[in-house]
This record gives structure tokens, C-alpha cells and sequence, in this order.
């Protein structure tokens, strides 16, 4: 499905969700200084969000607008949409928000099993429910990006609802795009692997550090691919190459050796408390 031209992101107003910190707060920065975009931040915690508004207008001059909303509430979800789709200008969107759990299944709560869901699976299909509709029935240019994961590809043990709710955001996102009539409106699902970020920072990722990219370098990938309209992408050629051989080794072999890695990572965690 070709669309007509790259996504020019100058001036335009791009949402990023999950943009407190992490990656989203990157793609944010760069969005701003490498694109001159107007940004409409969204996250849960409003003086990180104050902290990078102010950031971002002082080093780069555009213009910001901030939403606090907890994704993994619907009703916060819809008032968010209503917002962004007040003015009629929205070209663009980034939805990365989501949270996980490291560690064994059975110690997630049911609680926190369905605040996972909520956030990561309901709260994106809900927004792009709106957001392609917006774009399909005003025939306006623009573009929605979905930060999936790796996982998404290579199911991670100790992660396993993670995994399996970025499953679901590839198959979904990669699925819808075939559905779309608008040719100047393109999905992107961004995949990266393990970033160096406040989600990785605790000691239960001490050994899977090496494992970890530079957040700034994946939020560059993610963009590249957004800009250039790529229905997937897999930043990396770690990344790449673990996408390669769980097809030349198998699924069983890549997640028995990746089940002993994490166990390890977490048995070692566990000790040094």
C-alpha cells in the first residue's frame, strides 16, 4: 500500500504517549530538535511532563502541549482523544506507552494483570480505533506509530503477559494497515529489543545489560521508520539476528536458553537484597 511521501513532521502536531520518560520522552527530544515538531505529550505523571515541556521550548522553540491521563482508565483514554481531536490538527502519533512486570508469572496480581492489559492492549486499540477513523473519514495526511517489542517476535519468559500483549499490537497494527483507504495515512509497528531506560535500571536487569541499546539510538530507528512509512521495523542487527535464528534454531532452543538467562538474572537479584 504506497503512500505518496515520506512524513514531514516541521510544524506539525505529533502526539507521544507514555512521554515522561524512557523512550517516549526521547522520541519526544527528537522529534522536536531533529524534526521541528509541535508535540502533545501524554503521560500519567504531570511534573515530568512539566519538566520536559519546559525543556523542549527553551532548546528548540516549538510548541508543546501536555495530557495527563492514565492510560489504563477508559474513561481518562476518551477525554485524552477528545482533546487531541479538539482542534482539527493532529498529523501524527506515537503510541508507546505501556508498562510491564519482570519476574515470575505467579507473582503478578490480578490487579496488576488487568492495569497491564488495560494499558498496554485496550487503551491502543482504543485510541487507534479513533485516531484511524479521524484520519480515514478527514482524508488527512499523517501517520501512527505502535511501539511494540521484540517480544512481540521472541516471547520473553518472566515477561509473559508483556510479551503477549505486544504479540497481540503486531498482529493487530500489522493487519489494520491493509485495511486502510486513506493512501496519504500509514501504520507503523516499531519492535525494538531492550532499552537503557527507567523501566531497566533496577538489579533484577543486571546481567541483560549488555543486552540493552542506548535509548537514543532506538528512538532514531523508530523515527527513521515512521518518517519513511515501513509497515514493521526492527531496529538493531542484535535484534535482526535474534529475529533470524529463532527461525534457524527454533523457538523451543532460543526460549529455554533465554528462560536460564533471566531465572539467573533474577536468583542473583534476589540475593544481593
Amino acid at each position: 500500500m504506497p503512500c505518496m511521501t515520506k512524513l514531514q513532521f516541521k510544524n506539525k502536531w505529533v502526539l507521544v504517549t507514555g512521554a515522561s520518560s524512557g523512550l517516549g520522552a526521547e522520541i519526544a527530544r527528537q522529534l522536536a530538535a531533529n524534526h521541528g515538531a509541535n508535540l502533545i505529550l501524554l503521560a500519567r505523571r504531570k511534573d515530568k511532563l512539566e519538566q520536559l515541556k519546559s525543556e523542549l521550548e527553551g532548546n528548540t522553540g516549538v510548541k508543546v502541549k501536555l495530557l495527563i491521563a492514565d492510560l489504563s482508565k477508559p474513561g481518562e483514554v476518551d477525554q485524552a482523544l477528545d482533546d487531541i481531536l479538539a482542534d482539527d490538527q493532529l498529523y501524527a502519533a506515537v503510541l508507546n506507552a505501556a508498562i510491564t512486570h519482570f519476574g515470575p508469572h505467579r507473582d503478578l496480581s490480578w490487579t496488576e494483570y488487568e492495569t497491564m492489559l488495560q494499558t498496554n492492549v485496550n487503551a491502543v486499540v482504543r485510541m487507534t480505533n479513533r485516531l484511524t477513523t479521524y484520519f480515514e473519514n478527514n482524508n488527512h495526511e499523517g501517520g501512527l506509530m505502535i511501539v511494540s517489542s521484540m517480544a512481540a517476535l521472541i516471547p520473553i519468559p518472566y515477561q509473559a503477559v508483556y510479551s503477549g500483549t505486544k504479540s497481540f499490537l503486531l498482529g493487530f497494527a500489522t493487519a489494520l494497515r491493509f485495511e486502510l483507504k486513506n493512501k496519504n495515512f500509514s501504520i507503523t509497528v516499531f519492535t525494538p529489543g531492550g532499552i537503557e531506560t527507567e523501566m531497566t535500571e533496577g538489579e533484577k536487569f543486571n546481567d541483560l545489560r549488555n543486552w540493552l541499546t542506548p535509548v537514543s539510538q532506538v528512538a532514531k530507528d523508530g523515527l527513521n521508520a515512521f518518517e519513511k512509512r515501513k509497515l514493521t521495523h526492527i531496529p538493531g542487527f542484535s535484534n535482526k539476528m535474534g529475529a533470524f535464528l529463532i527461525k534457524l534454531l527454533g523457538r523451543k532452543f532460543i526460549l529455554t536458553r533465554m528462560s536460564s538467562i533471566y531465572k539467573s538474572s533474577l536468583l542473583k537479584s534476589e540475593k544481593s537484597k
